[in-house]
């Protein structure tokens, strides 16, 4: 296929410039090269085309991508891929008619075709990026609930790119293997590691938080040492930009993610539940035995009904196996029910009942301590509500509830 599109523009070419003859033109007494007309007749055919391909067969390619279902072809219209491909075709047409126009005029030629090559490496970087920017959307768009940021990698292979179509030119300029400044780069590479240490520990760091999936977009991560608490809104390849909840923003180099620790509240997020840490303190002098009478009228807390009856049950049997012959008027012997005991109890039943709670994670009431400050009894759950103001207000019924019941059972909060 490529041999006939070569000998289809070999003819036109042939055919477009056999109009004018082989002698040099003279105009007020300047001489004008034959071949410099020829070769102005080459750079308008190669105009004409690139005109024909933008004007009217990429529009046919457009409206042929608009119809069909696929997504794809959309986006590589969108990111320039087909319009900066066209650019092949005027290259194309040059580098076909040089030799046939110039083929007499070697250095010309050399000197025109190293600028065509040039243009080559050009039009390569540009579909590179293209490429690069394609992918980069086609995935953000197939990960959307779950996506790992490789924006630094694509930056990085970007700047990759560069630095290959750099030496690609320098070796075409100065005629010369392109092995040879590839080689030649080992001795530059301490001075480059002096001028541009942090853009390269960032570059390499940009591309480690990609590849171990440690910071994504839309993370929420905290940074004590740079005062960054919020939403990572943006992930270069040397910095990585976080949105506080104060709607600041903070700018942290990328390596100081890996050389030092961060906290990231993504896996909170993917769990389906936000932790409640919280203590209650209560007065030392107010635990004590429950009487008969309070514990009838705890017996009538349907939460507690069930704890109360299968405690007694257990409390009554031990005492009559263990203490038969003993005088259980005396409080010390024997086992009975502790208001702060069945406190805890009423606020693990509560929390199970409560819809705002996941019952799939870890759900616990425990006595932590005692301290100078009294005895704190910890609740340890995570709500349904993983959102910032969802959490705090369903942690903020529940203890409503949990301190405003504190009297019932004959207990007192500590206070200073």
């Amino acid at each position: 296929m490529f041999v006939y599109i070569e000998n289809f523009f070999s003819q036109v070419i042939i055919f477009a410039t056999s109009v004018f003859s082989d002698k040099d033109i003279i105009i007020h007494n300047i001489v004008i090269p034959a071949y410099i007309i020829k070769l102005l007749v080459l750079i308008i055919i190669a105009y004409l085309f690139h005109l024909i391909a933008v004007k009217i067969i990429l529009p046919i390619i457009v409206r042929v991508i608009k119809k069909t279902k696929n997504q794809y072809d959309d986006i590589l219209h969108k990111k320039k891929l087909i319009r900066r491909a066209l650019h092949l075709l005027p290259a194309t047409i040059l580098s076909i008619g040089l030799p046939i126009i110039l083929h007499h005029e070697v250095e010309t030629y050399t000197f025109i075709f190293k600028g065509i090559r040039l243009y080559y490496i050009l039009i390569a970087l540009a579909i590179y990026d293209a490429l690069l920017n394609t992918f980069h959307e086609i995935y953000d768009e197939r990960t959307k609930s779950n996506k790992v940021g490789i924006t630094g990698i694509i930056q990085a292979l970007k700047v990759f790119g560069v630095i290959i179509a750099f030496i690609l030119a320098i070796s075409v300029l100065a005629s010369k293997s392109p092995v040879y400044f590839i080689s030649g780069l080992g001795a530059f590479t301490a001075v480059l590691m002096l001028i541009f240490r942090d853009p390269i520990l960032g570059l390499v760091a940009g591309v480690q938080l990609s590849a171990m999936d440690l910071v994504r977009k839309g993370d929420w991560i905290d940074i004590p040492k740079h005062g960054a608490d919020g939403q990572v809104v943006d992930i270069t390849l040397t910095t990585v930009k976080v949105r506080n909840w104060d709607m600041t923003f903070t700018a942290i180099p990328a390596y100081e993610l890996i050389a030092f620790s961060f906290k990231n509240w993504r896996g909170m997020f993917e769990s389906g539940g936000r932790r409640i840490k919280r203590s209650l303190r209560f007065s030392a002098r107010s635990i004590r035995f429950l009487t008969d009478e309070e514990i009838e009228n705890l017996r009538r807390i349907k939460l507690l009904r069930g704890y109360i009856d299968s405690k007694m049950e257990e409390i009554c049997d031990f005492n009559a196996s263990t203490f038969s012959a003993t005088d259980l008027s005396v409080q010390t012997n024997g086992r009975r029910l502790t208001n702060i005991g069945t406190y805890r109890a009423y606020c693990n039943a509560y929390l199970r009942s409560h819809s705002g709670i996941n019952k799939d994670l870890i759900l616990l009431v425990r006595q932590l301590h005692p301290t100078e400050f009294g005895l704190p009894i910890e609740i340890y759950a995570f709500t349904c509500d993983v959102s910032w103001i969802g959490h705090e207000n369903t942690q903020s019924d529940i203890f409503d509830h949990l301190i405003a019941i504190v009297s019932e059972f004959g207990l007192e909060l500590y206070q200073r």
